[in-house]
């Protein structure tokens, strides 16, 4: 029988895979995982970068394609300073739609909510 996490794999390559967000943030949200374990992103090496990068450009298409979306949000948590709750190196690609918040301006800088506002 299948794990949870095999029931979500959408694609792979010899180095990584891609799987759906258990807890998605918005519909098509992906994770890009290397298969080596890694915690961090700037452990991976070179060979395992771009095959993580390629499914994530991978999947940006197919999801522009299939949903047609235009705009998406890429994100790594590096590290538990940064976030980090699953100890495996792995990149969200979370689509975005018109309408999904009120003002989405800012992006990934609402992590730190007191310096994400820099434009009034």
């Amino acid at each position: 029988m299948a794990t949870d996490t095999e029931q979500r794999i959408v694609a792979s390559n010899q180095l990584a895979i891609a799987i759906r967000d258990g807890y998605p943030i918005s519909a098509g949200h992906t994770l890009i995982i290397p298969r080596r374990h890694e915690k961090s992103f700037f452990k991976l090496n070179s060979d395992e970068k771009g095959a993580v990068l390629e499914l994530l450009d991978a999947q940006q298409a197919l999801l522009s394609k299939v949903m047609a979306l235009e705009d998406f949000n890429i994100g790594i948590n590096d590290g538990p300073l940064a976030g980090q709750t699953v100890p495996h190196c792995h990149i969200h690609l979370i689509p975005r739609r018109d309408g999904d918040v009120s003002d989405p301006r800012g992006g990934i800088r609402w992590i730190i909510p007191d310096k994400a506002d820099y434009w009034t």
